[in-house]
């Protein structure tokens, strides 16, 4: 397998954390060997959270800016400030409101960079679900309706189930599965 290098980014309290253990399990879980770092201002009170995952043989833990195949980000201006992280060719999947377009100024560098954005309602998809604190999860379940690398949707759904306390465990699951859903039906329209 060809190492593969993800950046989460969000604020403190969204689940960025919780998301990278859940990728980095589901990895483990197959046998792959990973590192992770995180960094955090005021984490606590609603600052910026960075985690950086790195999947195969690696040296380091922190991704270099360049070098990351996928941003997972769950602020929209969280995004924006991670993007020096993609490398070319890689792909961004942002939570934003539905009728989100990417920053005029942003869209030259991400097409000469060919990176490809996604921008997916998280907060909203969570909300439909019932938990509004899980968008952390339904972009997970959008993110893995297009992932085609070492962390098969089928896998990460399983880790959901075996690492979610039983009082969450349902609805997680239902919020993953809803942002499957509509990442799949947005997959088969293209």
């Amino acid at each position: 397998m060809e190492n593969m290098n993800f950046v989460l980014s969000g604020l403190g309290g969204q689940g960025i954390l919780f998301m990278t253990k859940l990728l980095a399990q589901t990895a483990v879980n197959r046998g792959l060997k990973i590192m992770a770092a995180e960094t955090h201002g005021m984490a606590q009170r609603g600052g910026s959270v960075v985690s950086h995952l790195r999947i195969g043989d690696v040296a380091g833990s922190l991704v270099r800016a360049g070098s990351a195949h996928v941003l997972l980000a769950l602020d929209e201006s969280e995004a924006y400030r991670s993007i020096p992280f993609l490398a070319r060719g890689g792909r961004l999947y942002v939570n934003a409101p539905p009728d989100a377009v990417v920053r005029e100024e942003v869209r030259p560098y991400l097409d000469r960079m060919e990176i490809t954005c996604r921008l997916f309602p998280a907060s909203e998809t969570a909300r439909d679900s019932g938990s509004p604190m899980a968008s952390n999860l339904a972009l997970l379940g959008f993110f893995a309706a297009f992932q085609n690398g070492p962390i098969p949707s089928r896998e990460l759904r399983q880790t959901i189930d075996q690492v979610s306390p039983d009082r969450f465990r349902e609805i997680n699951l239902k919020v993953f599965d809803l942002g499957f859903e509509r990442g799949s039906a947005k997959k088969e329209k293209r």
